[in-house]
């Protein structure tokens, strides 16, 4: 299922990611868009995406998204939430993440909402 709004991306986002399912969560993005999936590194395009997103999936978590804004201007969106990951390193170790994100998201032809940049990391993601 496509996500038919913009404030429909984020609880899409979730349901799949606590799903582990890595296919669902590309269809929210567009085969050109960039994700900053750590500070300072910028993931472009979809198979950089998949193997970001893939990092996060291993850490076998749970994630949650808070909407905090959404704003539409014709086919472009401005979204930002407030995420929350809990989760399990390589190491065994419990692993807690979280940030404020900036994101783009744009209307396609056949009127779903896909992610263009998707910074999971907002202000933080600054580059060096």
């Amino acid at each position: 299922m496509p996500a038919t709004t913009p404030e429909q991306i984020h609880r899409l986002f979730e349901n799949r990611f606590n799903a582990g399912d890595l296919d669902g969560l590309m269809q929210l993005y567009e085969p050109d868009a960039a994700l900053i999936a750590q500070p300072g590194s910028v993931a472009n395009g979809v198979d950089q995406a998949r193997t970001a997103l893939q990092g996060f999936l291993s850490l076998k978590g749970r994630i949650t998204l808070n909407t905090k804004l959404v704003v539409t201007v014709g086919e472009l969106a401005y979204l930002s939430n407030t995420w929350s990951l809990r989760g399990t390193g390589p190491d065994g170790n419990p692993v807690a993440l979280g940030a404020t994100t900036a994101e783009v998201a744009r209307r396609q032809a056949d009127g779903s909402w896909r992610y263009v940049i998707d910074n999971a990391w907002g202000d933080q993601a600054v580059a060096d």
